[in-house]
């Protein structure tokens, strides 16, 4: 992903913070294809520790998106403060524990009637 307005939507989908990354994941709902986007900010330091900080999650996502990735999403990871320091498996386990979080469907809470109903055979 390049383009700003792509960031923009994802930066409104779902999203899971783990240690070193927060990973956001939106569903394009077309095509087969997954997309993927990088960003650090000022915040976490100067342009070679965001670039570092990068690199470090480019090859993350390149090892853990084919297995842990659904088709037809794009996913955005922001780097933290501690993406550069964090040990390697550690920034594996972050990203993977994301991944895993956001593959997983939305449960659905139980509506108001079923425990209605519930209260009612109870009394």
């Amino acid at each position: 992903m390049t383009v700003r307005a792509e960031f923009l939507k994802a930066a409104k989908a779902p999203y899971q913070a783990r240690g070193a990354v927060v990973v956001q994941a939106r569903n394009r709902g077309e095509g087969d294809e997954m997309r993927v986007g990088f960003t650090a900010t000022k915040k976490i330091g100067g342009a070679v520790v965001r670039n570092r900080a990068k690199r470090r999650l480019r090859e993350a996502a390149r090892a853990l998106l084919p297995l842990h990735g659904l088709p037809g999403h794009d996913y955005v990871f922001v780097a933290r403060a501690t993406t550069v320091e964090r040990d390697w498996a550690g920034l594996l386990d972050d990203v993977k524990a994301a991944l895993i979080r956001l593959s997983r469907p939305k449960s659905t809470p139980t509506s108001n009637t079923d425990t209605a109903s519930r209260e009612k055979t109870v009394r």
